[in-house]
């Protein structure tokens, strides 16, 4: 069968939509004379706008009836839902056209979840996406992760400060839930050893923990005295609290400017990965074997593998259920940047 205008469903969220990526790419250059539109939520619209492989956007804000209406209009062959939830399969029935699910493996999550057995295939989250359309005869390249910064985003190097100039390493300390994020005094002590001018980035709800990091690294008059010892160690981490300052593209620009990146299982990890950073990821209550670790570039993961209730919850919690928090307190920084 031929298609002329495919719907692609990813609701939610910046870095579940970015690992959508390969699947719009491979649908575009594979079917070069079909529609392929993309349907999200209003709030990430800036990661699909200036995707070149994607004819057009069409957004979710308060009413699925409206957006019904608009997407009926369209008279879609085939939606591919790679959401897979109650509102993405009300949707597919009212257009009633041909459709393909991704699977999400809720089955298999909840076994790891609550016993710890582990029945997940040993496959990236991005080939699973692509099993979906695997069917319509399209094949997985070897590009990786897209992300698309439009100019207007772009941060000069004049926007940021003289000793984060010629080199910075990026340190993403948000996270949406508080057991996906290291404790402060561990942000500090990771800062600590990167030992490079590092740029905080986050939403304005991580700014006032960045504040605090910033303030710990700042020199005053009271720390002069120590100043020739701390040259004597060598001691260079020097930090730019850059969260909630810039929006998401410009944050992707700062990744993209980075030397290296540090980041908690979060979206600018899958972002940092698009522009083949290379990855220091952070693990807490989740685990990379759910299958969403940096894909297509080098990594290296910090998790505490020797405590017997990880994974705790397939998403996050705001505090650790058992209150020692040791998947992010015991975390063993071992690694050398040049």
């Amino acid at each position: 069968m031929e298609y002329k205008k495919i719907l692609v469903i990813r609701f939610s969220s910046i870095g579940d939509i970015v690992l959508t990526t390969p699947v719009v790419r491979n649908l575009k250059t594979q079917l070069p004379n079909a529609e392929i539109h993309y349907l999200t939520k209003k709030s990430f619209e800036p990661i699909v706008k200036s995707n070149p492989y994607i004819d057009k956007q069409h957004y979710l804000e308060d009413s699925l009836n409206k957006v019904v209406k608009e997407l009926r209009a369209e008279k879609f062959d085939l939606v591919i839902d790679l959401h897979n939830n109650l509102r993405t399969r009300i949707l597919k029935i009212r257009l009633g056209v041909k459709s393909a699910t991704f699977n999400k493996l809720n089955w298999e999550k909840w076994l790891l979840v609550n016993f710890k057995i582990n029945k997940l295939p040993n496959r990236h989250i991005v080939e699973r996406y692509m099993d979906t359309i695997t069917p319509i005869g399209i094949k997985m390249d070897t590009l990786g992760l897209d992300y698309f910064i439009p100019e207007a985003d772009e941060v000069p190097k004049e926007w940021l400060p003289e000793t984060h100039r010629k080199e910075y390493v990026a340190y993403a300390i948000g996270a949406q839930h508080g057991t996906k994020k290291l404790p402060l005094k561990k942000m500090i002590e990771l800062c600590d050893k990167i030992n490079k001018p590092i740029i905080l980035l986050g939403g304005p709800n991580d700014a006032p923990v960045a504040e605090e990091i910033e303030k710990f690294f700042t020199k005053t008059t009271k720390s002069e005295h120590l100043e020739e010892g701390l040259l004597r160690l060598n001691k260079k981490t020097i930090i730019y609290n850059a969260c909630g300052k810039y929006n998401i593209n410009q944050s992707a620009a700062l990744i993209k400017g980075a030397s290296y990146v540090f980041t908690h299982d979060t979206g600018l990890m899958h972002i940092a990965s698009a522009f083949k950073k290379q990855v220091f990821s952070i693990w807490g209550n989740t685990i990379p074997a759910f299958g969403m670790y940096p894909y297509r570039t080098k990594f290296t993961v910090f998790e505490n593998n020797k405590l017997d209730c990880r994974p705790c919850s397939k998403i996050g919690f705001d505090k650790c259920p058992k209150g020692h928090f040791k998947c992010m307190n015991d975390i063993v920084f071992d690694f050398y940047l040049p």
